[in-house]
């Protein structure tokens, strides 16, 4: 065994898998990454350009945009590098932050879909009321979606900063806080206690306020006529199929990481460890842009005036 002070450096050791296909991984993450990018910059950029998408709802959309880009990006540019590379490490100071922005983008993501939620429940709920309601509101929301999340893990990731380390290799593309803990040779307990109940920290809030905001909704419709739920229907299904995707992802990575895979096909194993990395920050400016008619015609508008000038030059 090693002496914990000379564990400066850790193996990653999945990425060995893709040795004999080095060009074709490489090809497919810088696409997912180019395309995750300009999916979201664009999805920005028209929330900012757009004055009638100057709204409550449009404006946590952005920040989810903007998460999206911070967790693709903490994970993607990374993994580019270790594909060409020879050794396949990470140094400690990298993991230690790639550890932390990986996991607060984890938590900001469920936080800023939670609060959707709670904007969809106005919006059914206080139609009349809803903007006096949500403006007043919104810019309390924004703040704690990316205040809560970065305070929230800075008291497990402080205690894994005082972690010694023997052994060095982290079964994964990627450094989590889980795998990085069990590489300790010192007592982990304490840290192991602190991980669960920041567990119930992380999510149990945010689901009481989906679950309840859509049982409220869902009680709305139930009493309402068929075209009010019809209307109620569409304006949370974008919000549905990103809670949807997201809530897959994690049961994946809690599936791969928790319990045993080694018999699994190594690239199902890679698909199930990067997929709530990849999936939301790829699928949801897409499942956006597809369903809210303001978004998709302005986005129309934007590429019918390049075609027109592309015609006129």
């Amino acid at each position: 065994m090693k002496n914990s002070s000379e564990v400066t450096s850790f193996i990653l050791s999945d990425f060995y898998g893709m040795e004999d296909l080095k060009p074709i991984y490489f090809c497919v993450f810088l696409i997912i990454y180019i395309t995750i990018v300009a999916e979201n910059v664009v999805l920005i950029g028209v929330i900012y350009c757009e004055k009638t998408l100057h709204e409550p709802m449009y404006l946590l959309l952005c920040n989810l945009a903007v998460n999206g880009l911070y967790g693709s990006t903490a994970l993607l540019p990374a993994v580019l590098i270790n594909v060409v590379s020879h050794s396949h490490e990470i140094a400690l100071p990298f993991c230690q932050t790639q550890i932390y922005t990986i996991h607060t983008y984890a938590i900001t993501e469920f936080t800023i879909l939670a609060a959707m939620s709670y904007d969809r429940y106005v919006a059914i709920c206080y139609p009349l009321t809803y903007h006096t309601i949500m403006l007043q509101r919104v810019v309390k929301l924004i703040v704690f979606t990316w205040l809560f999340p970065m305070l929230a893990f800075l008291i497990v990731f402080i205690l894994t900063l005082q972690l010694r380390f023997c052994e060095r290799t982290i079964e994964k593309v990627y450094c989590i806080n889980y795998l990085l803990v069990k590489l300790a040779c010192t007592d982990t307990s304490i840290v192991n206690i602190v991980g669960l109940l920041s567990v119930a920290l992380y999510t149990l809030p945010q689901l009481i306020m989906i679950f309840y905001s859509y049982a409220l909704i869902l009680r709305i419709c139930i009493l309402s006529f068929s075209k009010s739920k019809l209307k109620a229907l569409r304006t949370c299904t974008p919000h549905l199929l990103a809670i949807i995707n997201y809530s897959i992802g994690c049961f994946f990575e809690i599936a791969q990481s928790r319990f045993n895979t080694s018999g699994l096909p190594y690239h199902t194993k890679l698909f199930l460890s990067m997929y709530f990395l990849i999936f939301p920050p790829l699928l949801n400016p897409a499942i956006y842009g597809l369903s809210i008619q303001v978004i998709r015609l302005r986005l129309f508008r934007l590429f019918s005036r390049k075609d027109r000038k592309v015609q006129i030059m």
